[in-house]
C-alpha cells in the first residue's frame, strides 16, 4: 500500500522562522535524511511514539536529555535539587528563546506539565505528577503524591512549549492548544519550541525541511547543519540504494539484509546497536472470546517461532524474546526463555476446547518496524498450524495507528521501547488495564487486565530502594509470562548508515532519537 499523499500545509511558527529567525551561516550545510516515515504530527504531545520523540529532539528540547551512557544531562533544566522526598526542584536555562521570539520561562514548563496531564498518551507517564509551584521566573518546583523514582527521567519526556504561541484560538475558533489525534488541530500544524531547528515547510507523507534556529540557545554544540531535508522512503531497499547512489546522507532504519552491503560500501559509514524495543503481537479478549482463556493465549505463544523469526526474517539482527525487559534493565527474568513447542500448543488447543480452532483478523504495520509486514505474514502461517485462521491486514503507519487506537482487530501488532530504560514503562502502556482517567495501558490494544499486575507496577513506582523495586519487577515479568499475557517477538537492534563525513555515531543513541542538532558534516 503506498503513503497516501495529503494536501500542503505551511507551517509559520512566527513571522521570524523565514527571517531573521532562521540561522545562515557561511558554510552552510544542508542534510538529506530519509526515515522509513515522517512525523504524523508536529504536535509533542498527540502520539507518544519514537517518530515524535524524533521529531520533538529536533524542534523543541527537554528538560533533561539522555547522554550516550543513560547519565542525566541538563538541557533547559541547568540543575536541580531534591527539595523533599515528593518535590523536585528545577533551575531553568536563561536566555532562551523560542522560535516565535517568545522568552522561555517557568511559566512555559508549568503550562506544558497540565498539558501533559490531559493529553491520552503521555498522561499516564505524568500521573504520578500532582501539579508545579513557579518560585520565579527561572525556578519551578514539581511535586509527586508520593515519593517517584523516575522524576529524572520524566523529565526526559518534557518538551516545553510556547505558552504564549499556543494561547488563544486557531482560523477555525478551536483552541490552539488543542489536542486532537490525527486530526487537524492548530498544535499539529504549526510549532514553536526552543530547538535547534524550525520547520520550513511540510508536506505530509512526501518531504519536511527544518531549517537552523538563528537564536538557538545551545552555542557550544559542534552541530554544523543549517538545513534538514526529511524525506519519507518507506521501502527499505529504496532507502538504502539512495544512500549507496550518494542522493540521501543519512537513512533509518537499515534493513537486516542490507547491514554487510552498506558496511562494505567505501562512502558509507554503518552504525548498529542492542536495542531495547521489544517487538509484540497483542490478543484483544473483548473480540474475541476464545482469547480470555488462557490456555488459548499459552498456546499461540507456544505456536510462535519467534527465534526463527529473529534468525530468518531478521537475519540475526535481533533477539528473541519471551518477556517485556532487556537484559541489564531491572526486570528482566534470565530464566524466561522462548517456547516454541508446537506439539504443547496443539495439545493447549485441544484441552481449552478449539481443537478445531477460529478465525481472527490481524493487522500490522508495514513502515514501522524492521520486517513488520514480513513478520506478521510469518506469524499468522505459524497460527495456522494450530488451526486459528488469520485475516491479515498491513499498512503504512499513518493509517495504523489510528485503527490501533480504535482497536480495529483481534490481533495487533506493537513494538515499545521503553524511553525511560525502565521495565515499568512497558507495563504502565502495554499490560495494565486501559484506563482513560490515568492513561494506564494506553497501548494495551489485548485489553489485557489482571488486577495483581496492576497493583505491582504501582507499588513498584512508589518504590526508591532498586533492590525492592527489581524484586517486584521481576514478579510483573514472570505474571505477564505465566499468563501469556501478549505474543513476545523479539527485541529490535537499531541500525543506522550515512555516507562518510557525516558523524552519526555522535549522535545516535539506544532510545534511537539522534540529536540532530549536533550533527557534524566534515
Amino acid at each position: 500500500m503506498k503513503l497516501r499523499k495529503l494536501g500542503m500545509v505551511a507551517l509559520v511558527a512566527a513571522a521570524t522562522v523565514f527571517g531573521m529567525g532562521v540561522s545562515a551561516p557561511t558554510h552552510a550545510k544542508t542534510l538529506k535524511m530519509a526515515y522509513d516515515a515522517d512525523p504524523v504530527s508536529l504536535d509533542p504531545m498527540e502520539q507518544l511514539s519514537g517518530g515524535t520523540l524524533q521529531m520533538s529532539h529536533m524542534v523543541f528540547d527537554p528538560l533533561i536529555r539522555f547522554a550516550k551512557d543513560l547519565s542525566y544531562e541538563g538541557r533547559l533544566a541547568t540543575k536541580w535539587e531534591q527539595v523533599n522526598e515528593t518535590t523536585m526542584r528545577f533551575h531553568l536555562r536563561k536566555g532562551v528563546k523560542f522560535h516565535s521570539g517568545n522568552d522561555f520561562t517557568a511559566n512555559d514548563v508549568a503550562w506544558t506539565l497540565d498539558r501533559l496531564k490531559k493529553s491520552a498518551d503521555f498522561k499516564g507517564l505524568f500521573e504520578p505528577f500532582t501539579g508545579s509551584k513557579i518560585v520565579d521566573d527561572y525556578t519551578i518546583e514539581l511535586m509527586t503524591a508520593e515519593p517517584y523514582p523516575l522524576v529524572l527521567t520524566m523529565m526526559t519526556y518534557l518538551f516545553p512549549m510556547d505558552s504564549k504561541f499556543y494561547t488563544g484560538t486557531d482560523a477555525n475558533g478551536n483552541p490552539k492548544d488543542m489536542l486532537k489525534k490525527h486530526g487537524d488541530a492548530y498544535a499539529s500544524t504549526n510549532e514553536s519550541g526552543t530547538g535547534p531547528y524550525v520547520v520550513a515547510s511540510r508536506e505530509q507523507g512526501v518531504r519536511v525541511e527544518f531549517k537552523r534556529f538563528a537564536d538557538y540557545w545551545d552555542k557550544e554544540s559542534k552541530g554544523n547543519v543549517s538545513e534538514i531535508i526529511l524525506t519519507p522512503i518507506k521501502e527499505a531497499p529504496t532507502r538504502v540504494a539512495a544512500l549507496l547512489a550518494g542522493d540521501i546522507d543519512f537513512i533509518a532504519p537499515v534493513p537486516p539484509t542490507d547491514l554487510k552491503r552498506i558496511e562494505d560500501h567505501d562512502g558509507s559509514n554503518l552504525v548498529t546497536m542492542t536495542g531495547t524495543r521489544i517487538i509484540t503481537f497483542q490478543m484483544n479478549q473483548e473480540r474475541v472470546e476464545a482469547f480470555k482463556d488462557k490456555r488459548v493465549r499459552q498456546a499461540i505463544v507456544y505456536a510462535v517461532n519467534n527465534e526463527g523469526i529473529v534468525q530468518k526474517i531478521m537475519k540475526g539482527f535481533g533477539t528473541a524474546a519471551a518477556q517485556q525487559s532487556a537484559a541489564g534493565q531491572l526486570g528482566h527474568v534470565e530464566a524466561l526463555k522462548p517456547r516454541y513447542d508446537l506439539k504443547k500448543a496443539k495439545e493447549l488447543m485441544k484441552e481449552a476446547g478449539y481443537e478445531k480452532g477460529f478465525n481472527i483478523t490481524m493487522m500490522a504495520p508495514n513502515n514501522r518496524y524492521v520486517n513488520d509486514a514480513k513478520i506478521a505474514e510469518a506469524v499468522a502461517s505459524m497460527l495456522s498450524k494450530i488451526n486459528i485462521k488469520v485475516d491479515l491486514t498491513t499498512m503504512p503507519k499513518a493509517q495504523y495507528w489510528p485503527k490501533f487506537d480504535e482497536r480495529a482487530a483481534d490481533m495487533m501488532m506493537i513494538g515499545w521501547h521503553p524511553d525511560t530504560e525502565d521495565s515499568a514503562n512497558y507495563s504502565e502502556f502495554l499490560l495494565m488495564t486501559p484506563n482513560k482517567d490515568t492513561g494506564k495501558g494506553q497501548y494495551n490494544s489485548g485489553n489485557y487486565a489482571n488486577a495483581e499486575l496492576d497493583a505491582l507496577v504501582n507499588k513498584a513506582n512508589t518504590i526508591t530502594d532498586q533492590a525492592e523495586r527489581k524484586k517486584l519487577l521481576q514478579q510483573v515479568e514472570q505474571l505477564a509470562y505465566d499468563d501469556a499475557a501478549f505474543v513476545p517477538l523479539h527485541w529490535q537492534n537499531l541500525a543506522w548508515a550515512a555516507r562518510k563525513g557525516v558523524h552519526i555515531e555522535d549522535i545516535v543513541n539506544v532510545m534511537n532519537f539522534p540529536y540532530m542538532g549536533d550533527l557534524v558534516i566534515d
